[in-house]
């Protein structure tokens, strides 16, 4: 790599970006773009800010999607400040080196190197960047996707830059991931007092049930690309501070992670036939987060691979694990993976990341470039 990625990475790190402030982040990416030919664009849905910047106009066409906004720091004392981007020993500290800074700044040293080699490069590459992605994921990437998809403007496959490697640069390629959704149930009895349980009907006993029910089975046995999907009870509240009172309601909330066996509709569906039957009375609301979406290997995941052994040595694993990133939004459009850094601080004091595997994901974003691209 000639086009170093730390001093990117630093100035974006030194912007205290924590969802959903900007704090002049997009502003200091759009500078790094602009001198490499790419057309800027800065969308502000709510109160989130987003930056989309694409270079050429025609070819096949690939993105590289992520995020400027970071967690807070927490209240445990940092070794540096979580904003200061200091080099302590070979090693860029502070909140987005890993998660996701660094990769951004990878992606853009990547691009600049690729272009001095091949000034004609065919196609397109663009940039999806929002300030959402930490917190609640309503104005960003997804508000993007709905414009460019106006504009007719979809890309052919798209590099999502969260940091999927485990132990080495490399070794993981998220090429799909499991759904998310909550359910909050609430069943309806008739209160009464303890001693006299057959004038009353005791919700409690209906919940637990049904949560019984629910619980019994596993929901699947994992799929060709998927681990088993889980259904866990996040919480049981019932609120009587009597002893000696059947309550009037019992509530309970849901979390399940599903793989490509189900969707949250037919999720849903089962949650509603338990209910009706063990509690009859009862209100229930779901809210899903993402469906899970996968990628089949095909020319792209194949184009990403071979740019890992090229670049790394290493033999890429295909994996679905995980919780959800906004690669959720973007497999509603087009072929979506996840590559970047080693992501084993992300999220933890003294976030942290190797200058020397900083640039390395720089060589390895250029090779995915050249064989996306070629």
């Amino acid at each position: 790599m000639t086009t170093d990625p730390l001093p990117l990475a630093q100035a974006l790190i030194r912007c205290r970006s924590v969802t959903p402030a900007d704090d002049g982040a997009l502003a200091v990416l759009e500078a790094a773009l602009a001198p490499l030919g790419f057309a800027c664009h800065r969308l502000r849905f709510g109160e989130t800010e987003n930056l989309y910047a694409r270079r050429g106009t025609g070819g096949r066409h690939l993105m590289f999607a992520g995020h400027t906004d970071v967690v807070p720091p927490g209240n445990a004392a940092w070794s540096t400040d979580p904003f200061g981007a200091e080099v302590k020993d070979c090693v860029l500290h502070g909140r987005g080196a890993t998660d996701m800074k660094g990769g951004i700044a990878a992606w853009v040293a990547a691009v600049a190197d690729v272009l001095v080699r091949r000034p004609d490069l065919p196609g397109s590459l663009s940039l999806l960047i929002t300030g959402d992605e930490e917190g609640p994921a309503l104005d960003g990437t997804v508000k993007v996707l709905d414009w460019l998809a106006a504009r007719g403007e979809i890309p052919d496959c798209c590099l999502v830059g969260e940091p999927t490697s485990k132990a080495m640069l490399g070794d993981t390629i998220k090429i799909g991931r499991r759904g998310s959704m909550n359910a909050a149930i609430t069943v309806h009895g008739t209160q009464g007092h303890s001693a006299y349980p057959q004038r009353a009907d005791n919700p409690v006993h209906r919940l637990v049930n049904a949560l019984h029910a629910l619980t019994a089975e596993p929901l699947d046995a994992g799929s060709d690309w998927f681990e088993p999907s889980t259904l866990q009870v996040t919480s049981f509240d019932v609120g009587n501070p009597a002893t000696n009172v059947i309550p009037a309601e019992a509530r309970a909330r849901l979390n399940i992670r599903f793989n490509d066996l189900h969707s949250s509709a037919s999720l849903a569906a089962r949650l509603r036939a338990v209910l009706e039957r063990e509690a009859p009375r009862h209100d229930m609301a779901v809210e899903c987060s993402g469906e899970s979406f996968l990628t089949k290997p095909g020319p792209f995941v194949d184009a990403l691979v071979r740019a890992v052994r090229a670049a790394t040595g290493q033999e890429p694993k295909l994996d679905t694990g995980g919780g959800t990133s906004d690669a959720r939004f973007v497999a509603r459009h087009c072929p979506v993976a996840e590559l970047g850094a080693v992501g084993a601080t992300m999220h933890q004091v003294d976030e942290r990341t190797p200058v020397a595997e900083l640039r390395a994901l720089a060589a390895l974003y250029a090779a995915v470039i050249e064989e996306v691209l070629r």
